[in-house]
């Protein structure tokens, strides 16, 4: 692919639902909220493909899971309507979080939840790039596809920015900050919102 040209985007279909949740695992290696949950690499390693199921499982149901040619990025979608398996999720973290990290955890989770807004809209648990792939205007080209479809449809969209880098691009595409999700020694994160166009 070249800077001209425009990079392949498609609807990731069952059988290639693993690619895309390795392609997720992958480019949140070093996402700061992510590790703050995982920090032993091992631990990531083993309960990040979970995860990742777990929270943005319904996406591949939906047809709302995208994936750039090659699945050097992915993005996992929520339709209006669609949430993520909370409590599959909670029993997930019991299993795979430290019992001294699992209230701050939890208070995090919480807090993403008070955020998150209760009208119906697209909601955009994980979008990743391989970080080999990264600056080349993938994650931009996987928002604009998606945007596409939620402006078609008149709907809001929602997403929480796991930094600032992160939070610079999704406002470039129209979201603006709504707060700051942040509990003990956690990372800043950001719930952003794109209003219906």
């Amino acid at each position: 692919m070249t800077s001209t040209t425009s990079p392949s985007i498609s609807t990731v279909a069952g059988a290639d639902k693993e690619r895309a949740v390795a392609t997720i695992v992958t480019a949140f290696s070093g996402d700061p909220i992510m590790r703050w949950v995982f920090p032993d690499p091992l631990q990531y390693l083993t309960y990040a493909p979970e995860l990742v199921r777990r929270f943005c499982g319904k996406a591949f149901e939906g047809q709302s899971a995208f994936a750039v040619e090659g699945f050097m990025g992915a993005a996992l979608w929520l339709r209006p309507g669609v949430e993520p398996d909370g409590e599959s999720l909670a029993e997930m973290m019991q299993r795979a979080v430290p019992e001294a990290d699992q209230e701050k955890v939890s208070d995090l989770f919480g807090q993403m939840a008070e955020y998150h807004p209760h009208e119906p809209l697209w909601y955009l648990p994980m979008i990743g790039v391989d970080p080999a792939r990264q600056g080349m205007g993938l994650g931009s080209a996987l928002l604009a596809h998606a945007l596409a479809e939620v402006d078609r449809e008149a709907k809001p969209a929602y997403l929480e920015a796991t930094s600032e880098r992160s939070r610079d691009l999704y406002a470039r595409h129209g979201f603006e900050v709504t707060g700051t999700i942040q509990v003990a020694d956690s990372p800043p994160m950001f719930p952003m919102l794109r209003k219906a166009r």
